[in-house]
């Protein structure tokens, strides 16, 4: 008998086991398999040194560090892209008988959103912002005492909308903007006076004294042409190039304000990294300086490219 009750019972428990609907027991579900924000963040920490003792050809002891940071947020569906950057960059140098000086310094934020209505496309609607600025005062070597750059002077800050092309687009990208706003903030009386990275000067009276202060703000309206491409050139050895091409529509058409970047890092292991860099610049605003023949004071001369290498060894950590 109660061989029996047991052989029906297991019975029924097979029988119901075996619904797709049981009221008893319900199936496992696969885990939906859904877009997620992807985050990385990097640290690095670049070193040189040099020192002499009783070096016949002569030099100075001298010793160099650049650290940075690097974090990204980034989100990719069927349709929308939206990728999020924050670079930070600081660097001095130490040399012997000569004052710490600033070598790199760089803060500097962008987002861009994108969307496709077409899921083979590989073109996106898209938006851009990007912000920068740098985090101490700049001075002209060996001259300490007034500084010629700040914290938002400058700051710049570039807005539009245009259209982005990326079938990888992490990796690749050709992004065109018709409308793009260009602000540039000058946040220091002494420089917005002196009319410093573009904006309108200060008017003086004929003894100096400031009759209507210097303007903080410049804004433009151009055309933003910007491509970047990730690549792995060899084994252990990355390349990444930015380039950026800005001209306005109402002052000078046609000039165009230049940012290219190009850096290879060279992985020797998880940890320790070579780099080499080059970042070439060209803003109309931005104008040079050089003595003239009254001994204190400078004349204008113009709108130089400007051009800074980076070769270093150090150490990188994700987390």
């Amino acid at each position: 008998m109660k061989t029996t009750l047991l052989l029906s019972f297991c019975f029924f428990f097979q029988l119901i086991s075996a619904q797709p609907d049981s009221l008893f027991l319900e199936k496992k579900k696969k885990k939906e398999d859904r877009p997620e924000w992807i985050q990385k963040n990097k640290a690095t920490i670049d070193l040189s040194q040099v020192s002499f003792t009783n070096w016949n050809a002569g030099g100075s002891n001298s010793i160099s560090g650049l650290i940075g940071l690097n974090s990204s947020a980034n989100y990719r569906d069927t349709y929308f892209s939206w990728r999020n950057d924050l670079s930070i960059r600081y660097g001095v140098n130490k040399q012997e008988s000569r004052e710490l000086r600033k070598t790199d310094d760089l803060f500097e934020i962008t987002s861009n959103i994108g969307y496709k209505s077409n899921n083979s496309s590989n073109w996106f609607y898209s938006a851009r912002l990007n912000f920068k600025t740098q985090l101490t005062n700049g001075y002209k070597y060996p001259n300490k005492e007034v500084p010629i750059s700040r914290l938002m002077a400058p700051g710049y800050l570039f807005f539009g909308g245009g259209m982005e092309y990326g079938k990888e687009i992490e990796e690749l990208s050709f992004y065109f903007s018709p409308i793009t706003l260009k602000a540039t903030f000058v946040l220091d009386e002494d420089l917005a006076n002196a009319g410093s990275f573009g904006v309108t000067p200060a008017v003086l009276d004929a003894d100096g004294n400031v009759i209507t202060p210097g303007e903080r703000l410049r804004e433009e309206v151009g055309i933003l042409v910007t491509n970047s491409y990730e690549m792995e050139v060899a084994n252990n050895i990355n390349m990444k190039h930015v380039v950026s091409l800005y001209s306005d529509y109402i002052n000078n058409f046609g000039n165009v304000d230049l940012d290219w970047r190009i850096d290879f890092n060279f992985k020797v292991n998880n940890f320790i990294r070579a780099t080499l860099g080059s970042h070439l610049k060209y803003d109309d605003d931005v104008k040079t300086k050089e003595p003239s023949e009254i001994e204190g004071e400078f004349d204008e001369a113009g709108a130089k490219i400007q051009w800074k290498q980076i070769l270093g060894v150090g150490f990188a950590v994700d987390f």
